[in-house]
């Protein structure tokens, strides 16, 4: 199993605070860093909501349940029990000692408001995604940090090998289905795709109507990974009423299938779009539901720019939650169209990156980033540009062009 680059933030966050929440997707790791965790630095009883016998105790006595509990506690699958969180609220208002639950679950707390208003303040929220390609390569990455530091960044040449890197993109990061072969691999998100939405979305929202109209909306949005968000043309693609939609990337979002990248609004007197992107949480996931495989890549070989921005942007989610900089991350899009595909906005400082699957980048490739810097003024921090070339390159002294490996080869 692979080392998660988030262990050393959830001990911190266990060793002050009476609740840690460890949510992000179904098969990212969760379970088992839990009970790492708990086996090891952290000793916990680890129980979880998928046996039966836990879940059937849950539901006929929550405040006994939690009362009967001692010492440290992991809880599995917290989402399948939302009536633990009044009754984990009052143990913990009795007794606040740091590390006492560590909860994991595979939907979005964040989207789920009675659950987490009723531990505001008493908990931290941890998210856990599929593996990033510095975790394949047992490295922890550090551009964030470095991007934002005052120092230059490091202009090394770094072999960039197209056909390893679509690899990657079809690969993914969820630990199970990453070595797979391709076929297997494919069966492997069926039925990880099917699990999801008959289980996860269906407790989640027992009485939203049209639930399996979800796979085709999910086929259109990964056909559109890292676009601007179109209601109508998702409608349109999926049949699918544009009223009902919203709910249901809703849901998506919170099973963690899809995320939005809220586009970036700051005081300036541009006029900037306001709608946001939507990306897929991985980018093997998004190229089975599109069927691209290295065929139909070499066939339609504009298919892989969507790809490996929902590679970038997807990447930079990874490291935020282990970066000493956490920035917030969107995009940025004037009304005239300039655009760059992610803003890492943090401290005061922004950051813009931009990606282009061509191994030679030219002046016009950093139009957006320059827009942005001349909209943006002193705020504006420098720009980055990854491309699939092998050199680095220091542009001027605020924009760089960047080997693609270097997001995650970066050493800090």
């Amino acid at each position: 199993m692979y080392e998660r680059n988030l262990t050393r933030t959830l001990l911190d966050a266990l060793a002050h605070r009476p609740v840690v929440v460890l949510h992000g997707p179904r098969q990212a790791g969760k379970s088992w860093l839990a009970q790492e965790v708990a086996s090891g630095p952290h000793p916990a009883e680890y129980l979880t909501l998928d046996d039966p016998a836990v879940l059937t105790a849950t539901a006929t006595d929550p405040a006994g349940f939690i009362q009967a509990l001692r010492g440290n506690t992991v809880i599995d699958e917290v989402q399948r029990a939302p009536q633990l969180f009044v009754a984990i609220k009052a143990s913990v208002d009795r007794n606040r000692h740091p590390g006492r639950f560590l909860l994991t679950g595979s939907a979005n707390i964040w989207l789920i408001p009675h659950l987490s208003e009723s531990l505001a303040g008493r908990m931290d929220i941890l998210t856990l995604w599929p593996l990033s390609q510095g975790e394949l390569e047992r490295t922890r990455e550090h551009f964030i940090d470095m991007a934002f530091s005052d120092d230059p960044l490091p202009l090394k040449r770094i072999p960039v090998d197209r056909a390893d890197v679509v690899k990657r993109l079809f690969a993914g990061g969820y630990p199970e289905a990453h070595s797979l072969p391709p076929a297997r691999r494919a069966r492997w998100f069926a039925s990880y795709v099917t699990a999801i939405l008959q289980r996860d979305v269906r407790e989640l929202a027992q009485r939203i109507e049209g639930l399996t109209d979800l796979p085709r909306l999910l086929t259109a949005l990964a056909g559109r990974t890292a676009t601007l968000l179109n209601a109508a043309e998702l409608s349109r693609a999926s049949g699918i009423p544009e009223r009902s939609v919203l709910r249901y990337l809703t849901l998506l979002e919170a099973t963690f299938l899809i995320s939005r990248v809220p586009a970036w609004t700051g005081n300036v007197r541009k006029r900037l779009l306001k709608t946001p992107k939507v990306v897929m949480v991985d980018t093997g996931l998004a190229a089975y539901l599109q069927n691209v495989d290295e065929r139909r890549l070499r066939a339609e070989p504009a298919l892989i720019g969507p790809l490996l921005e929902t590679l970038v942007i997807t990447e930079l989610r990874k490291e935020q939650t282990w970066s000493a900089i956490q920035p917030e991350i969107a995009h940025f899009r004037t009304a005239h169209g300039e655009e760059v595909d992610a803003v890492l906005d943090a401290r005061g400082r922004l950051v813009g990156i931009e990606v282009k699957a061509a191994a030679s980048v030219s002046p016009e490739d950093f139009r957006g980033l320059r827009a942005m810097a001349v909209a943006t003024g002193r705020r504006f921090h420098r720009g980055v540009l990854f491309y699939l070339g092998e050199t680095a390159v220091a542009v001027s002294p605020q924009f760089y062009a960047l080997p693609l490996p270097a997001l995650w080869r970066m050493a800090g």
